[in-house]
């Protein structure tokens, strides 16, 4: 995704292939330049049905969904009241309210989804900011969990995703986090590590077996999550590709994808990886998933041009800013 998250007066790119770089889109919880959108999985939903949230509030199913707000930072007083007023279907949320310390309590997500909406938690999987509650932790009890720091975003960190150590200490704890919160679900940054993070740190991994081994990781989240609460929401960012991984598409149920069509920001996304991940996250949809889509624009006919394309392509989408800081105007 393409943001900026502020913590201690250092503003940090979100998830982001930047203008003028012929980069791969993917996923990770703040900032990554160059990542391959990823994929998911599992069926949506017939269309037309709704759920309801407790206090008899119907929500759109997922597959009938078609705009969603996204906002990682920047909640005024760090209430998510904005959210609660707006007029989305679905919102993505921050698992913690700040990026490293307070998490947001049951009764705000119970607040928020009253109002009709979906709610999901971000987080990233494959990466890890030197700001997040685990990383002293990591950084003093399991150094061996940390690989290369990402050049282009100092401060951040792949990991040894793999490594059972992760799953117990970071991993697991933000899914039960997730679903102690109410949360109708996650959404999963940085599964594109397994082609950004340096071979010389994966212990003799291969490629191949970095994919295979992020979507057992998305496979062992999904599985845990919904042996727990069923109908929990499994929707991983970027790299769409993982779904010819096995279990991967069965494992989610939806895909959240950035930068289809305008890289941030306002850049038309012209690249042969933009057909590739277009077909992929069209693949995913075609099978069931559904898809939320998210391009960075503030040009007034390119922010049309991208709502014309979701909807053309049925796919729920999202037009906004790189720091993901502010709610913008639902596609109408």
């Amino acid at each position: 995704m393409s943001g900026r998250f502020t913590v201690g007066g250092n503003q940090r790119l979100l998830v982001a292939a930047l203008a003028g770089l012929t980069v791969l889109v993917a996923t990770a919880m703040w900032g990554f330049v160059g990542r391959r959108p990823g994929s998911g999985s599992v069926s949506a939903p017939p269309p037309g049905t709704s759920t309801a949230v407790p206090g008899g509030v119907a929500t759109a199913s997922p597959g009938t969904i078609t705009d969603w707000a996204y906002q990682l930072q920047g909640y005024a007083d760090g209430r998510l009241d904005a959210l609660t007023r707006g007029r989305y279907q679905l919102a993505v949320v921050d698992l913690t309210r700040d990026g490293h310390a307070g998490y947001f309590t049951a009764a705000e997500i119970g607040a928020l989804r009253r109002s009709g909406k979906r709610v999901l938690a971000y987080f990233e999987i494959g990466s890890i900011e030197n700001f997040r509650p685990e990383y002293p932790v990591i950084r003093r009890d399991a150094p061996d969990l940390l690989a290369n720091e990402w050049t282009d975003w100092p401060g951040e960190y792949f990991v040894h995703y793999w490594d059972p150590r992760w799953w117990e200490r970071v991993v697991r704890p933000r899914v039960d986090q997730a679903l102690r919160a109410g949360f109708d679900g996650v959404y999963l940054d940085t599964p594109l590590a397994y082609e950004e993070i340096s071979l010389d740190a994966t212990q003799g991994r291969d490629r191949a077996r970095l994919g295979a081994e992020m979507a057992a990781l998305i496979v062992r989240i999904s599985e845990y999550a919904k042996a727990r609460r069923p109908g929990f929401l499994i929707v991983p960012q970027n790299s769409p590709e993982l779904r010819e991984q096995s279990g991967y598409t069965a494992a989610v149920d939806g895909i959240a994808m950035e930068e289809l069509f305008y890289l941030a920001t306002d850049e038309p996304c012209t690249q042969s990886w933009c057909a590739e991940n277009l077909a992929h996250t069209r693949a995913l949809r075609d099978a069931g998933k559904f898809v939320l889509a998210v391009d960075y624009a503030v040009r007034s006919d390119h922010v049309r041009g991208a709502c014309r394309r979701y909807r053309a392509e049925r796919f729920a989408g999202t037009v906004t800013v790189r720091a993901l800081d502010r709610l913008t105007a639902r596609c109408g």
